[in-house]
């Protein structure tokens, strides 16, 4: 049974794929690139960048970085392009995705599928030669938790799957400690956590904005089958145990002060947005009452920051 509530209007109308479309040389291009989820892959490098700064309680050697950067986006890439391969008949029928490059037909599944094993290829070898062999190890292990765990196994049977699908994007804290320190600790699992804890808030307010979208291709998203006061009410929760867990890092890692007041205050404002969405869905389904999509920037904006004080600290506390 779906529940996608009473706005059926929510979702912004596209104008259907055009096959006669003329694709030129810049198109193809275009195309290939956007297999690769280009914003996915930023939001990745966010929270391994700045680990890699806390991990040498400094400014990391820039070629470490650099290869650490070429191995991950080429890592992300790979993934993505196999969900794209994989979840290409759904995608069809989104109104947000059917404007991609396979059900645009610019690309084909095949070309498609040896493009991601290319890039997996050239990640694993980028990272293990000029990184080391526990970090690609583990982008090894998150793409492929990604393909197989989330997208073939848990996507489309369980309203759950993006809870624990998104243990995949939690890997890059891991790669960018251990790019500096070729070792796991406590320190580098605490950012894990953080992150699998923020997927859901972020995650689930754009799947509430297009429900009906996952409603149409059977994708049991948590916004398809539960009231939109439930979905706000998962949201909070996973808010409050995001904003504690950040702040065990202050006594784990032994911070300066930065990083416990942004996180603080970051935290202040994330619960604050949080427990407003809540208060809106009370009473309405109404997507335009509801602004689920208020809650996703600050939860781009919540993570960004609070990463970007995970490098300052040691840079402003020596």
């Amino acid at each position: 049974m779906t529940y996608v509530g009473q706005s059926a209007s929510a979702a912004p109308q596209r104008d259907p794929v055009d096959p006669t479309d003329k694709v030129g040389l810049r198109d193809v291009v275009a195309a290939y690139v956007g297999l690769t989820k280009p914003r996915v892959i930023e939001l990745l490098l966010l929270t391994t960048v700045p680990v890699m700064f806390f991990a040498d309680r400094g400014i990391p050697p820039l070629g470490l970085v650099a290869a650490t950067v070429v191995g991950g986006t080429l890592s992300a890439g790979s993934a993505s392009v196999f969900n794209c391969v994989y979840d290409r008949d759904i995608d069809e029928q989104m109104r947000r995705t059917r404007r991609r490059a396979l059900p645009r037909h610019i690309v084909s599944p095949r070309s498609a599928l040896l493009f991601g094993v290319v890039l997996g290829v050239l990640s694993t070898v980028v990272l293990a030669v000029w990184v080391n062999a526990l970090s690609a190890a583990l982008a090894v292990a998150a793409n492929a938790f990604y393909v197989l765990v989330y997208t073939m196994l848990l996507k489309r049977r369980t309203t759950q799957n993006i809870v624990w699908g998104g243990l995949a994007g939690c890997f890059p804290a891991l790669i960018g400690w251990t790019a500096v320190t070729g070792e796991l600790s406590w320190v580098p699992i605490i950012l894990f956590a953080v992150v699998f804890f923020w997927t859901p808030p972020h995650t689930w307010a754009l799947a509430l904005r297009y429900r009906e979208d996952y409603a149409n291709v059977d994708v049991p998203m948590l916004p398809v089958v539960v009231p939109a006061r439930q979905v706000a009410r998962q949201i909070v929760l996973y808010s409050w145990v995001m904003v504690a867990t950040s702040l065990l890092l202050w006594p784990v890692a032994d911070t300066g002060l930065v990083y416990p007041v942004a996180a603080l205050v970051l935290g202040a404002v994330f619960l604050v947005e949080a427990h407003r969405m809540w208060g809106r869905a009370r009473d309405t389904e109404d997507l335009s009452v509801i602004q689920p999509m208020r809650l996703f920037h600050h939860s781009n904006l919540y993570l960004s920051l609070l990463f970007v004080a995970v490098a300052l600290d040691p840079l402003l506390t020596r």
